[in-house]
């Protein structure tokens, strides 16, 4: 009885005058922003789909103009619904590029500082925005690509408007041609959070900035009838403003919020969601919960609607589907826009979008990324034109400051606490190069000094230069007691020639490298004496090697999915060593060890078992293969010491020869072979926050390496104190935060052999390999 009495008051108040006449009314679909809560939208587009309503006109803000653009162009309601629903919004509002989507040469600088200023005009500017938005531009621009060639949206199935803010003229623009995907994404550009997109002569930001719920607009091109779908909150009371964050948003919105009362006036039917709601505009993690929120109102609404329907059904219908997508296109012309002349030619081989060849949207898009990859833009956008009846593709590539400086503060259990201070310049020492200076200001200090520079015809061949420093306090372990400390000077100075074999996961190379470790005892002899009785010791070694990379780990840190392997092979050229001794009695040493070679290989792989559980799996094997000593050789295997394998520690160092193994103290194991198998399970507990529990094995050799094979399934030796070839393990739990400033990890490990049980702690980002 209820419903019949709706159903009547519905046809008496609703605007019937519409239907005297001959010519379907224009109906007109407006959808507010919101954020997250945009997602209570879509069930009003499937309300329309079954009821066979089909708009003449959408609007939409923000979120509502991602919606609302998708539907435009064809996309039905329950798609739009399963592409919200698969879609991962943590890494598209607010995840940055990964690091799969990263240049080999650039992998090892990615990631690695909490903080970025730039230097343009003689002043230093930090980017005025907290979120990167490449994810979404590909995202928006995959989305919207089978209608990439219509560049007028009201040619689209459904004519859309999407309304952004003026940021410099201080008014509101209503974007009705251009490229789809641009359009939504600078309707959605809250200030701030993401860059402003340039338009024309200006700057464009969010449009719920001035207009949120812009039903005006849809009354002002012509709409007889309006539905209107919103979600935004409007003012809120004196109670819910109880933090800063509330303060700024209400006054970002305040003129949008003064108009939404008058907005929804318009309305002839008002879907609002706004009271139904229990989440923010930050949720996209609830976004099933939303979505079901959202029905709701519908359900309130669904009689207007229906009668609705029933009126509208007796005229012709838009047909609304999405346009045939073409699978393969071809590209008559392609335009690199604002690229420098020092970066065009790199641009162009990372693209290698070349004309009259067949493509499908796939390989545009991993073109667009492998430029991305190069780190040197900031984003890059397509915008399609015709030239002539020919088919062109324009790229808009906006590049990143030529200089620029970065920050970071670390501090973890060996090198207690140090700031990261990093210069990056490109195109400092000729074209396609870069050129880095990086400090590690501590007790413990490094430096990096690195150039490299990529040349060729498809700029896949790099060569890359460095001098990396660094002084060290090391303990001497024996038994597992802390015995002694050491002082180290350590430098390294390669050169390497490299080609990529895929520009986004591996490389092969060459280089020859020169290695001098200089070592003092902490507590000069004369006044204690060390177990060594040590003076001095120096070793410089100059090799030849090869070596292989891959990777495609998502992530620098906590990666979920990807592998990463590393094979050196490396022959030492000369080997001079020259070592003093405080006790008389023994000899001092000067003169060169007998020679050498080295391999590594060194394999981790990541895969989910749940999308909150990631399993990892490792194997690391370096070993060292001696020549025969000859009259006057001084033994590698006694006093090689620089050169062998470091073993121990939970954080990865910048050394070649130093590699992890929880449960050992860093540096505490000194061996000419090593093997590992480690095991991992990463749980991810909530957004930020992670337990890994670890195992750990491995055979470690102080011989040669016939002795260690012989053995390495056999070992029975005491690793902690004795010569033989050992076998140890470990088992452990890591508890990290991925905070602001960097990972924080805090490690428990036991260590086979010992009673022991190890802790380290680590906050920030440590000083990256240069491999």
């Amino acid at each position: 009885m209820k419903r019949s009495l709706l159903v009547v008051i519905t046809l008496i108040f609703f605007p019937l005058h519409f239907f005297s006449q001959d010519t379907k009314p224009k109906v007109a679909l407006v959808l507010s922003g919101g954020g997250a809560k945009g997602l209570a939208h879509i069930p009003t587009l499937q309300a329309l789909d079954s009821l066979g309503i089909v708009p003449d006109l959408v609007v939409g803000n923000s979120m509502g103009s991602i919606i609302g653009g998708l539907y435009a162009m064809g996309y039905s309601g329950d798609s739009i619904a399963s592409i919200a629903k698969n879609a991962k919004w943590d890494k598209l509002i607010g995840g940055g590029v990964e690091l799969r989507s990263v240049g080999v040469e650039e992998k090892t600088e990615f990631g690695r500082y909490f903080m970025t200023l730039s230097l343009v005009d003689k002043k230093l500017k930090s980017d005025p925005f907290l979120l990167g938005d490449q994810n979404l531009r590909d995202f928006l621009a995959l989305t919207t690509f089978p209608v990439y060639d219509i560049d007028d949206f009201d040619n689209l199935p459904i004519p859309f408007r999407a309304v952004a803010t003026d940021i410099v003229n201080g008014k509101e623009v209503v974007l009705d041609k251009g490229t789809l995907a641009d359009a939504m994404r600078a309707s959605m550009s809250i200030p701030v959070v993401f860059s402003p997109v340039p338009y024309e002569n200006t700057l464009l930001i969010d449009g719920g900035i001035l207009n949120n719920f812009p039903t005006d607009v849809a009354k002002k091109l012509g709409a007889d009838i309006i539905i209107g779908s919103n979600v935004g909150g409007g003012m809120k009371t004196k109670e819910k403003l109880e933090n800063i964050s509330a303060l700024l948003f209400q006054a970002g919105m305040l003129n949008s919020n003064l108009k939404n009362k008058e907005h929804k006036k318009l309305c002839d039917i008002l879907l609002d969601h706004s009271v139904n709601l229990s989440y923010s505009t930050e949720d996209f993690i609830k976004g099933n919960e939303i979505y079901e929120e959202g029905k709701i109102a519908v359900a309130q609404n669904i009689d207007q609607l229906t009668t609705l329907s029933k009126k509208i059904n007796k005229f012709k219908q838009r047909k609304h589907q999405l346009p045939v997508e073409e699978t393969e296109i071809i590209i008559d012309t392609l335009n690199y826009k604002n690229v420098s002349k020092a970066n065009l030619a790199l641009a162009r081989a990372r693209t290698n979008i070349l004309p009259n060849k067949k493509y499908n949207k796939q390989d545009l898009f991993d073109g667009i990324d492998r430029a991305m990859g190069t780190n040197i833009f900031s984003r890059i956008t397509y915008s399609p034109f015709i030239y002539k009846e020919k088919q062109g593709l324009q790229l808009n590539m906006f590049e990143k400051p030529k200089h620029q400086f970065s920050g970071a503060l670390h501090y973890d259990s060996y090198r207690d606490i140090g700031l990261i201070v990093n210069y990056t310049g490109r195109n400092i020492i000729g074209n396609a190069s870069r050129s880095l200076i990086t400090l590690d200001i501590a007790d413990q200090p490094r430096i990096r000094i690195q150039h490299q520079k990529n040349f060729g015809p498809r700029r896949n061949w790099w060569l890359r230069s460095e001098v990396f420093g660094q002084r060290f306090k090391q303990k001497v372990f024996i038994n597992g007691e802390n015995a002694d400390n050491l002082r180290y000077n350590d430098l390294v100075f390669e050169n390497q020639l490299n080609r990529d074999l895929n520009s986004l996961r591996s490389y092969f190379g060459f280089g020859i490298t020169y290695h001098n470790t200089y070592i003092k005892p902490e507590i000069k002899p004369e006044i204690n004496d060390n177990i060594f009785s040590l003076d001095k010791y120096n070793f410089e070694n100059i090799n030849l090697n090869a070596h292989f990379s891959y990777n495609s780990l998502n992530e620098v840190f906590f990666a979920t999915k990807g592998s990463a392997l590393r094979a050196s092979f490396s022959r030492s050229v000369t080997n001079n060593i020259d070592v003093d001794f405080f006790d008389e009695a023994q000899e001092d040493l000067k003169g060169s060890t007998n020679g050498f070679s080295k391999a590594g290989l060194t394999y981790e792989k990541r895969f989910s078992i749940h999308p909150r559980k990631t399993m990892i799996i490792g194997f690391t094997t370096h070993l060292i293969f001696e020549d025969e000593e000859s009259t006057g050789d001084i033994s590698f295997t006694d006093f090689g010491i620089s050169e062998k394998n470091i073993i121990g520690g939970s954080v990865v160092e910048p050394r070649n020869e130093s590699h992890v193994f929880p449960g050992l103290d860093r540096g505490e194991l000194i061996v000419n072979q090593f093997t590992r198998l480690n095991l991992g399970l990463q749980l991810q507990l909530v957004n930020n926050i992670y337990i890994t529990p670890h195992v750990d094995a491995g055979t470690v050799g102080f011989e040669d390496f016939d002795e260690y094979i012989e053995n390495i399934f056999s070992a029975k030796g005491e690793w902690q104190d004795s010569l033989e070839t050992s076998f140890l393990w470990s088992t452990g739990v890591t508890f990290s935060y991925k905070s602001i400033l960097g990972p924080l990890n805090f490690d428990i490990s036991t260590i086979s052999g010992t009673n022991k049980v190890r802790y380290f702690i680590g906050l920030g980002f440590p000083l990256s390999p240069s491999n």
